[in-house]
């Protein structure tokens, strides 16, 4: 198979960028507690320490996902910024608590000027990515000096990103919930993560599972995607990947530039590709009927979509997507 590592603008696209409904784990936005004052409080996040002297109240969500995170929590009234807002939209039952909040980018995360304009406390951010000094953002250490603490989803940590699984969200609702002394809240939101991925289990069970291929299309540039909180989400919905972290294509990044024939050889029964809009999407299923005619998964019309946003790091969209893609692979497992 001839593959290179995917660039960021295609991989991450793929691993992050429209939006499923959204499923139990995120159906009631929470009333903040009170903020805990004067008491310290230390996490460990990516390898690093992370302290607040009390609950932070000045908030950057530097994704819409993020953002969306904080916002269930019950902490509209402490985020004093929000970023990348055209990668994903807001649901419905949110975008009213978010009209007032700053907006500081909206297509790429911010630049450090604008970050530190809106002077946070906190900052929550799906990847490390957000913090490269290189393409003009605050690095952690700027943002140290600062006295603002930066938060990386942990499954979106340089060292999970190759192993990170769909639980890694809760890693992260125990850790805010400490942060920001919401943990009921945060409790609540797990719980009902947790009552999701119950019962797609319980629907699929012993079901025999289809081959599935998870790609991502950018003109006539295919990627797949073999490692990661994405090939986790494929397993937790059902599905046997065609690809996977033993193949030497993804033995250091999770997902790789491929040949069309190197997908037609696998010939999943399944394929999910994230998508970023409508557009996208058609131009996806496009690609995919013209190149790909004969692949199972093409031919017989098995084609699951989700949204580029679901597979974020630390969003509680990555359980609507293990649902949404079980959907797909078991549609009469699913039927009410």
């Amino acid at each position: 198979m001839n593959t290179r590592p995917a660039r960021r603008t295609a991989a991450a696209a793929a691993a992050l960028g429209a939006a499923i409904a959204l499923s139990a784990c995120g159906s009631d936005v929470a009333d903040a507690g009170p903020a805990a004052t004067g008491e310290a409080l230390t996490v460990e996040n990516c390898g690093r320490e992370i302290t607040v002297d009390g609950a932070p109240d000045a908030v950057v969500g530097l994704s819409p996902t993020q953002t969306e995170l904080l916002l269930r929590l019950g902490l509209a009234d402490r985020i004093v910024g929000q970023a990348q807002t055209a990668t994903a939209p807001l649901s419905d039952d949110l975008a009213s608590l978010a009209a007032d909040i700053p907006v500081i980018s909206e297509d790429t995360p911010p630049a450090r000027e604008a970050l530190l304009d809106v002077e946070p406390d906190f900052v929550y951010s799906p990847t490390d990515y957000e913090f490269t000094a290189e393409q003009g953002f605050a690095s952690h250490e700027q943002l140290a000096e600062a006295g603002v603490a930066a938060y990386t989803a942990t499954g979106g940590c340089p060292e999970r990103r190759m192993a990170g699984t769909v639980d890694d969200l809760f890693t992260d609702l125990d850790n805010l919930g400490k942060i920001f002394d919401v943990e009921d809240e945060a409790a609540a939101l797990a719980d009902g993560a947790h009552a999701t991925l119950d019962d797609v289990a319980g629907r699929i069970a012993g079901l025999e599972r289809p081959t599935v291929a998870q790609v991502y299309v950018e003109g006539d540039a295919l990627t797949a995607i073999g490692a990661g909180i994405e090939y986790d989400m494929i397993a937790r919905a059902g599905g046997e990947n065609v690809f996977g972290p033993e193949d030497p294509e993804f033995a250091s990044f999770f997902a790789a530039q491929i040949n069309p024939e190197a997908l037609a050889a696998a010939d999943p029964e399944v394929i999910v590709f994230a998508a970023r809009d409508a557009e996208h999407e058609q131009t996806t299923r496009d690609y995919l009927a013209r190149t790909l005619p004969e692949v199972s998964a093409v031919a017989n019309d098995r084609i699951v979509v989700i949204s580029g946003s679901d597979v974020y790091p630390g969003s509680l969209s990555n359980i609507d997507a293990v649902r949404a893609i079980a959907a797909g692979l078991y549609p009469e497992a699913f039927q009410e």
